[in-house]
């Protein structure tokens, strides 16, 4: 800050002490220490999220009264809290949020009765639904917050292709058994798959055809 003298003798006889200089609310005032690189604690910044202060004060309406460096710092704390679990902050924000989008649609849907043109009831009604909606889904960001959903992860055990049987009741397949080997629980005999076995005499009519037995008028 700068400051005069005050100075005594001729002239006009007092002096008066120049008023303070008010720091730009403009400029983002850094701590930069004798050894700190510059360039690198402006990127550092930059990187942070510094840069968003610059935005927030333009936005936010306030006037000069408003300064950078100061609105960094409130919102560094705000991410402080976020950090440490903390969401009261954001959910006093969503609750304002909701409030006003309330009383926009509110706003809106009054006005968009009180036209004569059906023109005029469209354009407003459809402001007046998409700040309600807005509304709903601030409300259901609030609900989440306040009451978070327990995150569950579906592990996939499928290592191989699967295959979709329509009516068939899953696990059918196994439990079924190839056709040998229900003759054997049933007959609780080994079915024997190899040579065929002879005919024996008790059934005679089953008996091998032997030559005697076989037609003389033979066919070439």
């Amino acid at each position: 800050m700068a400051t005069s003298k005050s100075t005594k003798g001729k002239g006009k006889g007092k002096g008066k002490d120049k008023a303070k200089a008010q720091p730009d609310p403009h400029a983002l005032r850094i701590e930069v220490q004798p050894d700190d690189n510059q360039s690198e604690k402006l990127a550092a910044l930059a990187t942070d999220g510094a840069l968003t202060a610059i935005t927030l004060q333009a936005y936010a309406g306030a006037g000069k009264e408003l300064g950078v460096t100061e609105l960094l710092a409130a919102m560094r704390k705000a991410g402080d809290e976020t950090v440490a679990g903390d969401m009261g902050r954001f959910e006093r924000v969503l609750t304002h949020q909701f409030l006003t989008l309330d009383a926009l649609f509110n706003n809106l849907a009054q006005r968009s009765g009180r036209q004569d043109s059906f023109k005029g009831i469209e354009v407003l009604m459809r402001l007046a639904l998409k700040a309600q909606a807005q509304a709903r889904a601030t409300a259901e960001t609030l609900a989440l917050i306040k009451n978070p959903m327990p995150y569950i992860r579906q592990a996939n055990i499928a290592h191989g292709p699967q295959q979709v049987n329509n009516g068939t009741p899953t696990g059918a397949g196994k439990n079924q058994s190839p056709p040998h080997e229900l003759l054997e629980h049933q007959h609780d005999n080994t079915l024997d798959i190899g040579a065929a076995a002879t005919a024996g005499r008790a059934d005679p009519a089953m008996a091998t055809v032997e030559a005697k037995h076989r037609p003389t008028n033979t066919r070439g």
